[in-house]
């Protein structure tokens, strides 16, 4: 399972209490993030997002290296021993910041991201709604690389990112993050509870 959304959605969260309730049941989990997941990724992580500026294939090429040693070395092992993974942001965000902000072509960097990872797609995608204007507001002072893009880039990415869920509800469930994190925790475990 993915969690989604533009920054400051409250995504992390969500998928902090998603693994945490899924342990409560019992159940063994990986609880991971994008960029990040492996010595490798951590570090490719800190290359796009506090180094300087890059020209915009560039960081979608590293945003897939970084997935491809993530699946490679932590997810698909993890599904392999029967885990649960929950991972903060996969390849929608690439999808949906690379593609749409950036302007690379959404299906351009989806390819990508599919080539990379073997075609690996989430079974459950949780797709957290905040308006841009309103993340931003939550947001703190210190921004990365990504987050000082501005409002225009992250309503483009918002919209990705809301076409996206129109496109493929089988797999993608939006929720409306501007509620109370528990109320928004327990609608997104009831889409879960099916899947266990």
């Amino acid at each position: 399972m993915t969690f989604e959304g533009v920054d400051w959605s409250g995504k992390s969260t969500q998928a902090g209490l998603l693994a945490d309730w899924l342990r409560e049941q019992g159940r063994t989990v990986l609880a991971t993030r994008e960029p990040g997941g492996t010595p490798v990724a951590e570090a490719v992580r800190d290359l796009v997002l506090h180094g300087d500026e890059i020209a915009p294939w560039t960081e979608a090429a590293l945003y897939a290296a970084a997935r491809a040693e993530h699946v490679a070395r932590a997810i698909r092992p993890a599904l392999e021993r029967g885990e649960d993974v929950v991972c903060d942001r996969y390849l929608d965000s690439s999808v949906a910041y690379q593609g749409a902000g950036r302007g690379l072509g959404e299906e351009r960097v989806r390819e990508l991201s599919l080539t990379v990872t073997g075609g690996l797609l989430p079974d459950r995608t949780f797709l957290v709604l905040v308006d841009p204007d309103a993340a931003e507001r939550r947001a703190g002072g210190d921004r990365d690389r990504i987050e000082r893009a501005g409002g225009q880039f992250m309503r483009v990415v918002d919209r990705a990112y809301r076409d996206l869920a129109a496109r493929e509800p089988l797999r993608v469930v939006a929720v409306d993050g501007e509620r109370d994190p528990d109320r928004i925790a327990e609608e997104i475990r009831e889409h879960v509870r099916p899947l266990l």
